[in-house]
């Protein structure tokens, strides 16, 4: 029997949306959906049809699993308090993913997959989308022979958190500081106080206060592209979705600047959009991330920390995109100094990831 990917906090948003995605993709992929309630696991499993439901113990080893079950995979799309998850990917030999860690709290988990670096890979993926704003980032950044400064800012819809352990994950990387953590010059800093507050313009103008974030697409995007200047910042708010009477709806505005393969000076700003929230895109990242490390994708995944943007291209990323309904939307490249609201005003069409990300 084939194993199965073992999905903890699979009958959560995240988990649930993941677990949709590689039955679309591979009908025959088993699937285990853990959870600590077995009922909610249950009504999952059921609904994507040939998967199993288990509850799970985070505070245990063996996560209060069988020793007769077997598993392909380890994905944490909850908080692996304990990390217990990745003891158990390493005492078998198993891929694992992370989404929930945050910058201010991977440092154990990057300590515990470095006593062990040979035991299995590892996909650190507690980005924004689980990864999938830097790989939007890097698909646009083909355009350009050099980046010199990289802004991405994102709006958060108030009704749009996620489920209990999705909150519960924002309320404690929140907690940890109120720092933002920015690449100034080549030099990584952290800033505080009035320096990290910024406005965040949504996709349809709408202007709302936003703050400079420690997340991980900093470093990522930093260290991918060479940018010396990349900061992140979101706003908490009404989305343009609920806006225009529909649902809360998820936007990323991307701002680029450098020069093109000619040498002259370019820049780009585009929204990554879509209508229904940041649920399917975080469940693409993940699953994006998954099909990779089973090796249903692209050539064997080796033991060894990894990140999103080192094993996921951009532009295969831009056509799963597209394919769940998600949307670039704004300036196409322009040469400076042409204002970028003047871009945008020539160039409102809609077009797809594909095409934006020359995928």
């Amino acid at each position: 029997m084939e194993r199965s990917v073992l999905i903890l906090g699979g009958s959560g948003q995240a988990g649930a949306g993941t677990a949709t995605l590689l039955r679309r993709w591979y009908p025959d992929l088993p699937l285990t959906i853990a959870g600590r309630d077995l009922g909610r696991a249950r009504r999952v499993a059921d609904e994507l049809g040939g998967a199993a439901a288990t509850t799970i113990d985070l505070r245990r080893c063996d996560l209060g699993l069988q020793e007769t079950e077997d598993y392909s995979a380890v994905v944490a799309t909850l908080w692996d308090s304990h990390l217990n998850g990745l003891r158990f990917a390493q005492d078998r030999g198993l891929p694992y993913v992370s989404i929930s860690s945050g910058l201010v709290d991977i440092g154990p988990e990057v300590v515990a997959a470095g006593l062990r670096a040979g035991a299995t890979p590892i996909l650190l993926a507690s980005h924004w989308y689980a990864g999938l704003v830097v790989l939007a980032v890097l698909g646009l950044a083909r355009e350009f022979d050099r980046l010199d400064t990289i802004e991405v800012s994102g709006v958060l819809d108030e009704q749009d958190g996620g489920g209990p352990a999705a909150m519960e994950d924002m309320e404690r990387l929140l907690a940890a500081t109120s720092a933002g953590h920015v690449r100034r010059d080549g030099v990584f800093h952290w800033i505080s106080g009035p320096d990290t507050e910024v406005e965040v313009t949504g996709v349809d103008g709408t202007v709302l206060p936003g703050q400079i974030v420690p997340i991980l697409d900093v470093p990522s995007l930093a260290l991918a592209t060479g940018a010396p200047n990349v900061r992140f910042a979101f706003a908490i708010g009404e989305s343009v979705g609920r806006r225009r009477g529909g649902p809360a709806s998820a936007e990323v505005r991307i701002d680029l600047e450098g020069v093109d393969r000619a040498g002259a000076p370019l820049r780009t700003s585009r929204y990554l959009f879509h209508p229904e929230g940041q649920r399917p895109l975080t469940a693409l990242g993940v699953a994006l991330g998954v099909e990779r490390l089973l090796g249903l994708r692209g050539a064997p995944v080796p033991p060894g920390l990894h990140t999103p943007e080192a094993l996921i291209d951009p532009g295969y990323a831009a056509e799963r995109m597209a394919e769940i309904g998600a949307t670039f939307d704004g300036a196409l490249p322009c040469p400076l100094p042409v204002a970028a609201t003047d871009c945008r005003l020539q160039s409102r069409q809609t077009t797809t990831p594909s095409a934006a990300l020359g995928g």
